[in-house]
Parts: structure tokens; sequence; C-alpha cells
């Protein structure tokens, strides 16, 4: 697996590159992602979306007209990408597959899963690829992703904390901000964001 990174617009959201099989994976297109993408794919196959701010899905439909692949949502978000509930002037994107929580979609023979994780937004999922979360605002190295947006919730966000402390296997984090750190290293992490919330 290669694993390919640049951030994107102003708040510098990740947008990744998963190549598998010679087959790549294009996961939260940011803000002016398109030549970003369009400079670093040879196969794509799809675009994945861990949740639907804006910062995380503004290039979403530029992608899937340039390319001709399918957009997968987590189905909670989907009505961000249709209705700008921001009022950011986010481009509409039209979703290809519903996500539900926990499934686990097969692309081109590769297994995903979208691992739930509701809290900063309702839809809000890690995408598990082999052993990498792809967490988008989830998680991050030393923090977590703010609850006091629209549409988020506090005590989902617990939940959800709890749900990652007790998740066995051992994976990299590649967030949707900053550096990438481990499941392991959060889990030191995560009990003072417990008892914050």
């Amino acid at each position: 697996m290669q694993i390919e990174v640049q951030p994107m617009g102003p708040y510098q959201t990740n947008c990744y590159i998963v190549t598998i099989d010679h087959k790549d994976f294009i996961i939260d297109p940011g803000v002016d992602a398109l030549s970003w993408v369009l400079d670093h794919v040879k196969n794509p196959v799809a675009i994945l979306n861990t949740h639907g701010h804006f910062d995380h899905v503004w290039s979403n439909q530029a992608v899937k007209e340039a390319l001709n692949i399918p957009i997968y949502c987590p189905e909670g978000d989907v009505f961000m990408l249709q209705n700008d509930p921001f009022q950011q002037g986010t481009p509409p994107s039209h979703v290809d597959v519903s996500v539900q929580p926990d499934e686990v979609v097969t692309i081109e023979d590769i297994k995903i899963k979208f691992l739930h994780f509701p809290g900063h937004t309702p839809g809000c999922s890690a995408i598990e690829i082999g052993e990498n979360w792809f967490c988008g605002d989830f998680l991050f190295r030393g923090s977590i992703g703010r609850v006091d947006f629209p549409y988020s919730n506090p005590q989902a966000m617990k939940k959800s904390l709890e749900k990652a402390m007790a998740y066995t296997k051992a994976v990299t984090l590649y967030p949707g901000h900053g550096p990438s750190t481990t499941l392991e290293a959060e889990k030191r992490n995560i009990p003072y964001w417990l008892r914050a919330l």
C-alpha cells in the first residue's frame, strides 16, 4: 500500500491518495484538490469521504467528473454534500454510495470498512483500509474533533471515544489535519477527552 498526502486549502485539510494493487482511492478531496489529484493518480477507482464538512468534500464533484469515479460517503452526512449547510459556497456533490454505519464495502476487490464514530458530525467515520484508519476529524495526534459545530454531538463523541478505546487492532491513524499517529498512542490521550466532554 502506498499513501500520499497533501494538505489543501485554508484549513490545511489532508487529502490522501491510497494505492493498493495499482488502484487509487482518493480520500477527502478538499479545497482546490483537483490539480494535485490529477497529477498523482494513475488508476483512480473511487472517492471516499470520512465526513461531510466542506473542507473535506469541496472538490468531490470536480474530481468525480474529471475521473468518472463514484463518491462513497457515510449515510449520516450525505445531506451536507448536497445542501451546503454551513453556507460556505461548497460546490454540491452527488453521492453514488451512501455507506451505512460500520459497513464494509468492496471496491475493485478491495475491502474497506467505514467505522462509524459520530460526534464531530452525524456520519463521521474512520475509513479502515488494512492496518490504517483515515479518520477525518474524529481523532488527531493528541486531540479530537470539535463538537461545538451545528450537527455535532458531545454525547455521541463520548460513545465514539469509548468505542475506539475498546478497539484491539493496532492501526496507524491518518487524520484530516496534521500528522499521522497511532491508535495505541491516542488511547493514552482519550481518557482526558472523555473527562473533558
